[in-house]
């Protein structure tokens, strides 16, 4: 399998045999998850490869240069500078417009001024960054791997992913809400369960100006759910009204609880709710829910250095995206309209609800 697999990924396969290995990858997720483990360890691999030759160039030609000679020949003498300038310069200018280049690229590829822009405008969207993780497994050697993959092939991915964030279950039979910049990006996406299962999902539909976007797993491995316990509320809720969420801001779920303190989100932002929560990266597409187990919203984000300043889009916007939907995909979004969590304590009403709540992981 794994000489497939690195057949396939340098382009070595007939373009039947390439149709015939990406339907077996779509339909089998271990199988999935060993391509994106084995192409992500040989990019590590092409990358250590190349920075070391890099070094190795630039250390040959440092050595071939006198400079102290250079310097007692050429700093004396301002024609000869000159010259050299004037014969030089363009080889000059376009070492220093590769270098810019390569500076640049460095800062856009680490995500640096995506980060800066978030400080600068205060916002601080939720999804939670697991590039760290990522980099320490991948240090093991591909033997190592391949069998961690193997003796975890019923937990689904042993790579934690690039990002993580929440979703909930908007049918029983495997749609599930996210916001849209959690899954932005994703080469490949996996939804883990209560029991730490792990199914392959892809997106089905976004709508990035409310952020949001809805999921289907494809795993034939998942069982549809039971009947969802909570509805989605169509009005506005009160200010103060008491709210509570549940999410992944790490490998557990999270409680959160608080009230509404502003009908408007950040910025005055109508789309969204202000809400007194502590929220975490990785709370991103957590379901916001009032004490009836009525589903008001959708955790998006928070405001960089305030305390007790998240936001939430309105449910009310959710299901207007999904009126926008694709017909193929609106026929199966029949959102539940009976409520079994009114009446309930929270203990009970969070039992209910962590079947529903799902970690996303995106690769």
């Amino acid at each position: 399998m794994t000489e497939q697999i690195e057949a396939y990924l340098r382009g070595e396969m007939t373009e039947r045999e390439k149709a015939e290995f990406e339907q077996l990858r779509a339909v089998d997720p271990l199988l999935d998850q060993q391509v994106v483990a084995h192409q992500t360890f040989i990019e590590q691999l092409k990358d250590y490869g190349n920075k070391h030759r890099l070094i190795s160039d630039m250390n040959a030609i440092h050595e071939t240069l006198d400079m102290r000679a250079i310097k007692e020949e050429v700093l004396p003498k301002s024609m000869i500078v000159r010259k050299l300038w004037d014969k030089y310069r363009m080889n000059a200018a376009v070492a220093a417009s590769v270098a810019l280049l390569a500076v640049f690229s460095t800062l856009f590829s680490t995500g640096y001024f995506s980060k800066r822009n978030a400080l600068v405008s205060g916002y601080n969207a939720l999804r939670r960054e697991m590039s760290k993780e990522v980099d320490r497994k991948i240090q093991r050697s591909k033997k190592e791997l391949m069998q961690n993959i193997k003796a975890h092939s019923m937990q689904g991915p042993v790579n934690p992913g690039e990002y993580s964030g929440t979703g909930f279950a908007l049918t029983t039979s495997g749609y599930i809400v996210t916001n849209n910049h959690v899954i932005e990006g994703a080469d490949s996406i996996y939804i883990q369960d209560n029991s730490g299962n792990s199914f392959k999902a892809r997106k089905v539909y976004a709508q990035p100006q409310y952020d949001i976007a809805v999921l289907q797993i494809i795993d034939k491995n998942f069982s549809s759910l039971k009947s969802l316990p909570y509805t989605f509320k169509r009005s506005t809720a009160d200010l103060g009204e008491n709210v509570f969420t549940l999410g992944f801001p790490r490998e557990d779920y999270v409680l959160g609880t608080g009230y509404v303190s502003s009908r408007t989100g950040y910025k005055g932002d109508t789309v969204q709710y202000q809400i007194d929560i502590p929220v975490n990266s990785g709370n991103s597409g957590s379901p916001l829910l009032d004490t009836k187990g009525n589903v008001l919203g959708v955790i998006s984000g928070k405001e960089n250095n305030v305390d007790g300043a998240s936001f939430a889009v309105k449910s009310k916007y959710l299901i207007e995206a999904l009126d926008e939907a694709p017909q193929e995909v609106k026929d199966d979004l029949i959102l539940s309209n009976k409520n079994s969590l009114s009446g309930l304590s929270r203990k009970d009403q969070i039992k209910k609800i962590k079947d529903y709540v799902f970690m996303v992981k995106v690769y």
